[in-house]
């Protein structure tokens, strides 16, 4: 799985390809909105206003809409234990 992180103009969009499941990223959205993420800062998670998963199996994108950067984003990716 290959990801990359940028910049958009209202937060951070993740654009993930290769071996990735659709259903994986939900689960790492849900884990996030319900608190049970352990990869994301509390301070960066405050950040998060809404997060949205597009695509389909092999081709998903999620978009974090609010004042997370980049480096939060892609410190968070290399913790996370749902695509890890």
């Amino acid at each position: 799985m290959q990801k990359s992180v940028s910049k958009t103009q209202s937060g951070v969009k993740i654009h993930f390809t290769g071996g990735v499941q659709k259903q994986n990223i939900v689960k790492m959205v849900e884990n996030c909105a319900t608190g049970q993420c352990e990869c994301m800062s509390d301070e960066t998670k405050a950040k998060v206003k809404n997060m949205k998963v597009e695509g389909s199996d092999g081709n998903v994108e999620l978009n974090l809409e609010g004042g997370v950067s980049v480096e939060e984003i892609e410190a968070a990716l290399e913790r996370s234990k749902v695509i890890n």
